[in-house]
């Protein structure tokens, strides 16, 4: 994190997915499932997908047991998947996975992130790059019917 405004955004936007997380909960009749795991910190989650005919993410949802950043990583990255396409989708994973790598400067880099930007700085916080990146990799095993994943 650049300075304290940052941070402070990034603590209310992590506090407020957490406490208020979007998209959260089983969905019925999922075309896609994936259990995600983390075995450093024990955070947990599924995700569930419904997939339409033109290769859509119609809809998206997940549950989890985890830790703030977990959580608020997978609330926002439903909300983002959300209409795209699985080409989008992979695209968006890739630059994600970028960017808390810090191999991705969402400044001067074109990218399609939009919000997601506020982990840029996660990449200082190594045990947390795992708990970020959780339910990108639990989503992306879902959707290829790799069932159960972990962040190792």
């Amino acid at each position: 994190m650049e300075n304290s405004r940052t941070r402070e955004l990034y603590q209310q936007v992590i506090l407020d997915h957490n406490k208020n997380p979007r998209n959260h909960g089983k969905m019925k009749g999922a075309s896609h499932v994936a259990e995600g795991y983390n075995p450093l910190c024990g955070d947990h989650l599924f995700i569930y997908l419904k997939i339409d005919k033109n290769n859509v993410i119609e809809d998206i949802t997940f549950e989890n047991d985890g830790c703030a950043i977990s959580t608020a990583s997978a609330s926002m990255m439903t909300s983002a998947l959300k209409g795209k396409t699985l080409d989008q989708s992979q695209n968006l994973f890739d630059q994600f996975h970028r960017l808390v790598l810090k191999e991705l400067n969402p400044e001067s880099e074109a990218n399609d992130l939009g919000k997601l930007k506020i982990f840029s700085g996660i990449w200082q916080f190594p045990s947390r790059v795992k708990c970020a990146t959780l339910c990108w990799h639990a989503m992306r095993g879902a959707l290829n019917k790799d069932n159960s994943v972990t962040s190792e």
